[in-house]
């Protein structure tokens, strides 16, 4: 159309108008779909902002391979930025590059990058001693949970808190998302009798909360003997949600242990952790920990346990056999079962928003103890002390061998949960629409 046409003709201008309107519709509804914006770690945060907080300071670093701020190691950051000064790393379970296997010790050294010693919080001693926190000013945490009771670095900055109060050091939380989101809290809460390294806390096995958020109720319930007169700081995320899950933040799934290859891994985790307790391979030494569960019992009997889960029609999973054969490989030497063929059955998610792991998990030990009861096999429940300090509780078994279905299982914990909703409230550092309390 010629711009005299446009001035002349008032039809035209009015067709022309009509469609710049829906022009101008079809890009708002675009920028409304526009995804949001990536989630950006405490540690980020921390570092675009120069380590302001932390100037003038020696600090000692808590941390492991997942402490990174893109694609550098915060270490590497630390040890470069002119106004702090690193002193002391202090390294978890599976150790600061992460790739010791599951209860493997892990050793001091030395930090060849940075120069800086490292100590190890998984050995002989399980907390930062007081001659190795010598000459610090504050310890700061940066180490990516999963979002799951026993899941062991959690216990290591309790005990850290712990340490850091009795030596009158700042306590800095680099928050990092829960990859489970901020809504899910399911399972047993954990009762003190079977308080353990991988479970020290009375939370539920999905606790819902950041590791930031953690920290703050740990003090504020005092959870830990010392803690309470803990001078903490949480340095919060930007962008993050109580709704998201990890596929929601914008950001790259590394894994935090060695057997949880996939963020699906880490999702069905506080459910298919159970099987360590009872006489099955739990999927370790293949690429599917967690997903995959197999006994040296016959296809037929697999194919039992696989129509009995298919048939609660459990929600947003789908339940298929499987067969494999357990393997020694990094991160997972010497696995159960090595080398033996086992039969048994694959958890895969199909719709993530509605998958309640801890649910799928007691259906699934559920069909797994009774399939063994009726071959006999009396000694299914192998590690009856491990199987309590990871429900958190010694009622799993009993209820196991009473008879009780997976429904009245759930049942026993529902008050004590939303108990601990109500609880866990004033340590909450985010709200369900992004702003930061």
């Amino acid at each position: 159309m010629s711009l005299q046409a446009f001035r002349t003709g008032p039809g035209r201008r009015k067709a022309l108008f009509l469609a710049l309107g829906l022009v101008a519709l079809a890009l708002a509804g675009c920028r409304a779909e526009a995804p949001p914006a990536p989630v950006q770690s405490g540690a980020e945060v921390l570092a675009a902002d120069d380590f302001a907080s932390l100037s003038g300071q020696r600090v000692g670093l808590i941390a492991n391979h997942t402490t990174r701020v893109d694609t550098s190691h915060l270490a590497d950051r630390l040890a470069a930025a002119p106004s702090v000064e690193l002193g002391a790393i202090f390294a978890p379970e599976h150790g600061f590059r992460g790739t010791a296997g599951a209860g493997e010790a892990v050793d001091d050294g030395r930090d060849p990058r940075t120069g800086a010693p490292v100590y190890s919080l998984y050995g002989d001693t399980r907390r930062p001693t007081p001659e190795r926190l010598a000459g610090l000013d504050a310890l700061v945490f940066d180490v990516q949970d999963v979002g799951a009771r026993f899941y062991t670095y959690i216990t290591t900055m309790g005990l850290s808190m712990q340490a850091a109060a009795a030596a009158d050091l700042e306590f800095v939380v680099l928050d990092r998302p829960n990859p489970l989101g901020g809504g899910y809290t399911d399972g047993f809460v954990l009762e003190p009798d079977h308080a353990s390294f991988v479970g020290r806390y009375p939370i539920p096995i999905a606790h819902g909360l950041t590791i930031g958020e953690l920290a703050r109720y740990i003090r504020a319930e005092r959870l830990l003997p010392g803690v309470g007169r803990l001078d903490l700081s949480v340095v919060a995320m930007e962008n993050w949600t109580r709704s998201l899950q990890w596929p929601d933040t914008g950001r790259e799934w590394q894994p935090p242990s060695p057997n949880l290859p996939t963020w699906e891994t880490a999702l069905l985790y506080p459910g298919m952790c159970f099987f360590e307790g009872v006489r099955v391979s739990e999927g370790r030494g293949t690429e599917r920990p967690f997903r995959q569960i197999g006994a040296p019992w016959s296809p037929e009997a697999a194919q039992q346990v696989v129509d009995t889960l298919r048939a609660r029609d459990l929600p947003g999973v789908r339940v298929d056999t499987t067969a494999f054969t357990p393997r020694s490989m990094s991160g997972a030497p010497a696995p159960r079962f090595e080398g033996e063929r086992v039969y048994g059955f694959e958890v895969q998610v199909t719709n993530r928003r509605v998958v309640e792991p801890v649910k799928v998990g007691i259906h699934a030990l559920h069909a797994m103890y009774h399939r063994a009861q009726a071959r006999g096999d009396t000694a299914f429940v192998s590690r009856p002390e491990h199987l309590a300090r990871l429900a958190g509780t010694d009622r799993l078994h009993t209820q196991l061998r009473h008879g009780a279905p997976p429904e009245a299982l759930i049942a026993s914990w529902t008050d004590a949960v939303e108990t601990f909703r109500n609880r866990r409230a004033a340590a909450l550092l985010y709200d369900e629409e992004g702003a930061k309390r």
